[in-house]
């Protein structure tokens, strides 16, 4: 079944840039259009537009705030390195937070230490997919600018006092501005780019003003808006070929001696479950599989070197990001990420995996020394 979808797709794919190419339209045009409105469905956002790179739309985002230069702006230490690169090229200030090991995100609680210290406005990345307690970040009062490059397609599910179920809410909807990165790695991918997204009409009237008269050089073209536009499309279809896999991966890794961060949510106040209860349940809406990470309790080396024993590529999960570009200046501050980031290792989840790659792969996760 994963290897049927997959095949279709990837001639969607593929027909759709061709068609692209031969029309000789690749810049940005029709498609740029389409895109944004496929976005606006998908995402339940009131406005987007699609940009050359995520620094472009951050640095858009910036100016709709009116953020001040002199203010601080708080990011992970295990977001992707571009975060601290474009705040500090576009002249910002940055503080880089630590994050909860289980998890690997910031929580409520260290962003509150954040703005004692000075922060005011929260660029989070949804990392690894997986996300924080929102509601509780919300309720801090400052800007928050959600990174849902790893996390489209989760949902947040909101409960009443009582327990009781009220609506489920997508990642990318609670930040006054959304980026959705579509670089190689990012859940959806079109070779490169990103969409900034305004989930309220009142900030998307703002926003808007700046965007209208974006030059065509910043705007993404429509050879990779056609790509975008595939995966988006068929992204229930990947992201349910990703669940199977990951399930697999995961229930293989149960009786192993490595550790996996904790996705599942909290129910509500009144339903609460331990990190152990948690940890040892499959997935649900509320994480997105955009890859399998693997808290590794032995060397990183040697884990590497035995999956290449057995022809399956790994990499560090976090050799990307802002602790990895600046570990010398962060190693104190950021203890955990520092952790996270030298022992975590990502196994090849993508939904073209074949069933012998991934019965290939599940073997080994079972077997790690």
């Amino acid at each position: 079944m994963i290897q049927t979808y997959s095949t279709t797709i990837r001639r969607k794919e593929m027909d759709a840039v061709l068609t692209c190419m031969v029309d000789e339209k690749i810049g940005p045009g029709e498609l740029n259009t389409r895109l944004i409105q496929q976005v606006k469905d998908f995402l339940n956002c009131d406005g987007a537009v699609a940009l050359r790179s995520p620094c472009s739309a951050l640095k858009y985002a910036l100016r709709a705030l009116n953020f001040e230069q002199d203010q601080v702006i708080m990011i992970s230490a295990l977001a992707p390195a571009w975060h601290i690169q474009a705040i500090e090229d576009l002249g910002y200030k940055s503080l880089v937070l630590d994050v909860d090991e289980n998890t690997g995100l910031v929580t409520t609680d260290i962003v509150k230490e954040g703005i004692s210290n000075g922060g005011r406005l929260l660029l989070l990345h949804e990392t690894n997919g997986i996300l924080p307690d929102l509601q509780e970040l919300c309720n801090l009062e400052i800007p928050l600018i959600e990174d849902i490059s790893q996390s489209a397609g989760a949902s947040v599910a909101i409960y009443n006092e009582e327990g009781a179920l009220v609506e489920n809410k997508k990642a990318g909807s609670f930040g006054v501005f959304s980026i959705l990165g579509l670089e190689e790695r990012d859940v959806l991918t079109s070779g490169g780019g990103a969409i900034l997204m305004a989930p309220k009409r009142r900030e998307w009237i703002v926003l808007k003003k700046f965007v209208d008269n974006i030059s065509s050089v910043e705007l993404l073209p429509d050879i990779n808006c056609s790509l975008a536009w595939v995966q988006i499309k068929e992204f229930t279809r990947n992201e349910n070929a990703r669940k199977e896999i990951f399930n697999l991966f995961h229930h293989t890794c149960l009786s192993g001696k490595h550790k996996m961060f904790i996705r599942t949510q909290k129910k509500s106040q009144n339903v609460q479950e331990s990190s152990s209860e948690t940890e040892n349940k499959t997935e649900d809406n509320s994480s997105t599989m955009c890859g399998f990470p693997l808290v590794l309790t032995s060397s990183f080396k040697d884990v590497k070197q035995y999956a290449a024993k057995k022809d399956i590529e790994i990499r560090q999960t976090f050799e990307n990001s802002v602790i990895a570009l600046r570990e010398e200046d962060l190693s104190t501050s950021c203890i955990h990420a520092k952790s996270l980031y030298l022992r975590c290792a990502s196994f090849p989840l993508y939904p073209r995996l074949s069933h012998s790659q991934t019965a290939k792969i599940a073997k080994v996760l079972g077997t790690l020394p």
